[in-house]
């Protein structure tokens, strides 16, 4: 099995060449995007069309419900998933997706963490209610890790909190007993190039394609059946959504919110992808297509 990885920002057409590429070299594909791991949410994600995953064996496409939340271990058993699907199918496999930082995560790789436990979890709940205090409790413990850490960043604190409670070890000393250990080895990462002017073009155009295509229904049954808590409803393109159906905002306005904040992303993506990773080949859309044919079709 030999593997690459197609990186870029969103609108650069990261899936129409990863598709293109898996008809012509007998491959697979793994998506690393953040909300097209979601079942029903598929016109806000921008996902391949149902023809497209008919033609080629996608993963991390439609694997959790829009309540569940996508970790970074979402995407690595999903990485499991499809490589061992493609050894015993012979098949190559690409990766792609804007949400590099989940390739960044499995290419530099994780430090383990042992599994946390109910009872763990429950205290943890208990001191988390008092979210400052917990802050300053682990920053006198552990002042190493809890300095990359603000007050307010619940997310990372109980993170944090449970791995101490879990192995009563300071996190910072845990990390450093566990170095972290790669995931993805033998990995080319291609980096699509594109100018922010040709960019701006192709998301206008494809959010007003989006808005046609019932953008609006999709978003208001998924209101309808999760609500807006989960992490899945505050996506761009949903947000902006849930806005209209408030009555904040016009259709035109929809279109011009989605368009703007897409291209905000866009720029912050092509920004990560510049400096995240240590080896990286840049290049437009044909030039990365024949680096990537060179790539499948060595011995």
């Amino acid at each position: 099995m030999k593997q690459l990885a197609i990186i870029g920002s969103t609108a650069s057409g990261k899936s129409d060449l990863a598709l293109s590429l898996a008809h012509k070299h007998n491959a697979i594909i793994l998506s690393i995007d953040s909300l097209s791991i979601y079942r029903e949410i598929d016109i806000a994600s921008a996902k391949p069309s149902k023809e497209e995953l008919a033609s080629v064996y996608h993963f991390g496409i439609d694997v959790l419900k829009p309540d569940v939340n996508a970790t970074v271990f979402t995407f690595i058993d999903e990485y499991h998933r499809a490589v061992s699907y493609a050894h015993a199918h012979s098949k190559n496999l690409i990766i792609v997706g804007g949400s590099s930082f989940y390739l960044k995560s499995m290419v530099d790789g994780l430090s383990y963490v042992p599994p946390i436990t109910d009872e763990t979890k429950e205290n943890a709940s208990v001191m988390l209610h008092n979210l400052f205090d917990t802050y300053q409790f682990l920053a006198d413990i552990d002042p190493i890790s809890m300095d990359k850490i603000t007050p307010t960043d619940a997310y990372r604190i109980e993170k944090m909190l449970h791995l101490y409670l879990q192995t009563s070890t300071p996190p910072s000393l845990w990390f450093k007993e566990h170095p972290p250990q790669p995931i993805i080895h033998e990995c080319p990462i291609l980096n699509i190039e594109s100018e922010r002017s040709y960019l701006r073009e192709r998301i206008g155009l494809r959010t007003h394609k989006m808005v046609c295509n019932d953008l609006i229904d999709e978003v208001a049954e998924l209101e309808r059946l999760y609500g807006r808590i989960p992490n899945s409803m505050k996506a761009i393109g949903i947000i902006e959504t849930l806005e209209f159906l408030d009555g904040k905002i016009t259709k035109n306005q929809l279109i011009e919110d989605i368009s703007t904040h897409t291209a905000q992303l866009a720029k912050r993506q092509q920004t990560f992808n510049a400096h995240q990773f240590k080896e990286v080949i840049n290049g437009s859309v044909k030039e990365l297509y024949d680096r990537a044919t060179i790539t499948l079709m060595h011995p």
